[in-house]
């Protein structure tokens, strides 16, 4: 059954209109002082959990947190502290955790924090472990580019052991060195199910087949790059000698619906050609540092989209650019369940990550689009793998996937090795 997770970057809401026009990043370099309210953000983040909780009741199979820092369109720096929340008033659906950053992490306050959602949430935890974009990683935490896939493997090792193996024992690691690693708790699932989101990274496709990982696609340039990196990710699966179950993958999709195509652009035009130009509103100096990406990644990013940077769109996008590209899939939703069932088959993915909201959108309009996704298209969407006879390995099973079970069998290997 194809799952669609309920995507919400919980982005800053009162951006002023000239703002890319005033600053040259909204990552990192945007005065807090000048730009960020926090009485406004306070007000935004309640709105974003009221709306993560109005989608658990729409019946969405999972609510998908990240992490970003000094960000004005992802405003998410402790992702667990959301996640914890969720567990406490959800009872159903999945706690999809998009990051933890792991380098930038403690690693085992990571895994205890991670732990702490699984039990509090009754084994519901899918957990998210992204290398992180550079501007949160090499900018922001200040690690050394080239340190940060080592960082991010050890990292992972050390979770991974925290999570399976009887404490306390000893962790001699290159960049972290523990005589006690023993967390309480360790968490219900043995262990939770491992997501790895990215985007065009050859070394990400290779470490999320390398230990049958899920990898989830997140694209801001529209359908035909999503299909490159997930064909990519595909070719790399087929070499690691893997099967072709279309729910080791998934991908980020903005929906925009309403009751006919023309009602769709009338009400949602204000808002999504803004988030998308102010969320790629980053400086190419901040956002591809030396080092941080190898030649050959370098080489295929280059080879996609013809620059070195997946921010900053050449041209300010537009309704028309955004729709036809397929970056938002907009309309009624006979329009947006057709297109979708065709992207789902294209690319092969058995995960939707569904983002119905942008920072300008009224609480209201939002829910309206929340609530035709979740009544009117995914039902439509469910079914569309249920004829392979795959299962969900990648999805916890008390959220009706065969998650733990798998996830045992990859944590020994991990260990093993």
């Amino acid at each position: 059954m194809v799952k669609s997770i309920y995507f919400h970057l919980q982005a800053y809401r009162k951006l002023p209109e000239d703002f890319t026009e005033r600053e040259r990043s909204v990552w990192v370099t945007a005065s807090n002082a000048t730009y960020c309210d926090p009485e406004e953000y306070g007000r935004g983040l309640n709105d974003s959990l009221s709306e993560y909780e109005y989608a658990a009741e729409l019946g969405y199979d999972g609510l998908g947190i990240n992490e970003h820092h000094e960000n004005g369109y992802g405003g998410s720096p402790g992702p667990a502290m959301t996640a914890y929340l969720l567990a406490r008033r959800t009872t159903k659906a999945a706690i999809v955790l998009m990051g933890q950053t792991l380098p930038t992490h403690q690693p085992l306050r990571a895994a205890e924090e991670m732990a702490l959602v699984d039990c509090v949430s009754g084994g519901r935890l899918v957990a998210g472990m992204p290398t992180g974009t550079p501007m949160d990683t090499a900018v922001i935490a200040g690690l050394p580019p080239a340190q940060i896939r080592d960082r991010y493997r050890e990292a992972h090792d050390l979770i991974l052991e925290a999570w399976s193996r009887p404490g306390p024992f000893a962790f001699n690691g290159k960049y972290t060195k523990l005589r006690y690693v023993n967390p309480w708790p360790q968490p219900i699932q043995a262990p939770p199910p491992i997501w790895i989101a990215g985007g065009s990274s050859k070394e990400t496709y290779e470490f999320a087949a390398e230990h049958n990982y899920m990898y989830s696609n997140l694209s801001l340039r529209g359908i035909d790059a999503a299909h490159k990196q997930l064909q990519q990710y595909w070719d790399t699966v087929e070499r690691f000698g893997l099967d072709d179950n279309p729910y080791r993958a998934g991908m980020v999709l903005s929906v925009a619906i309403a009751e006919t195509d023309a009602e769709a652009e009338r009400l949602y035009a204000p808002h999504f050609p803004r988030f998308f130009q102010i969320a790629g509103h980053v400086t190419p100096g901040l956002s591809t540092p030396p080092g941080y990406m190898t030649k050959d990644t370098l080489r295929g990013v280059v080879k996609q989209i013809g620059t070195v940077s997946y921010y900053k769109p050449p041209i300010a996008p537009t309704w028309k650019s955004l729709v036809d590209s397929g970056t938002l899939i907009a309309g009624s939703p006979e329009t947006v369940a057709e297109r979708i069932v065709e992207i789902v088959k294209k690319l092969r993915v058995g995960h939707l990550v569904v983002s119905p909201q942008t920072a300008t959108m009224p609480v209201e309009l939002s829910r309206y689009n929340a609530r035709l996704y979740a009544e009117k298209v995914m039902p439509r969407l469910r079914g569309l793998w249920d004829d392979t006879g795959y299962e969900n390995h990648w999805w916890p099973e008390a959220c009706g996937g065969t998650g733990a079970a798998a996830g045992a069998a990859r944590a020994e290997k991990v260990i093993a090795e």
